[in-house]
């Protein structure tokens, strides 16, 4: 099993960066594909983007538009999204997720095994 703890959000002005930071428990954290996801009031939960087992792939969704990062480091257990150039349209709750052993980048929430609680974030205009 794996616990995961999201920490860095916040408000921030449109045009502005935030680095949101995922720590996880547990030994075997290297064998966790890991996502960010996020949903904001009235909508679905959806899918941002995510990361191999050891770095070497990622994916995100369209809407990202080369705007945010997401990268990870197996020694200390943790998984970020960098995001920038933040718009209103970025306001959410953002999760992240892990699903065990999976080599698919999935961008169905169901896919995933364990959740953080979330951290919110505002994007003022």
């Amino acid at each position: 099993q794996v616990q995961l703890v999201e920490s860095g959000g916040g408000l921030v002005q449109a045009g502005g960066s935030l680095r949101l930071s995922c720590a996880a428990s547990g030994r075997t954290f290297s064998s966790y594909l890991m996502a960010w996801f996020r949903q904001a009031p009235g909508k679905e939960r959806e899918f941002v983007g995510a990361i191999s087992w050891f770095g070497g792939r990622t994916d995100y969704a369209a809407f990202v538009k080369g705007r945010f990062t997401v990268s990870r480091d197996n020694a200390k257990n943790t998984v970020s999204l960098q995001m920038r150039s933040l718009e209103p349209e970025d306001t959410a709750v953002y999760y992240c997720a892990a699903a065990y052993q999976s080599t698919y980048f999935y961008t169905d929430s169901n896919k995933y095994n364990y959740w953080g609680q979330g951290t919110q974030v505002t994007v003022s205009s």
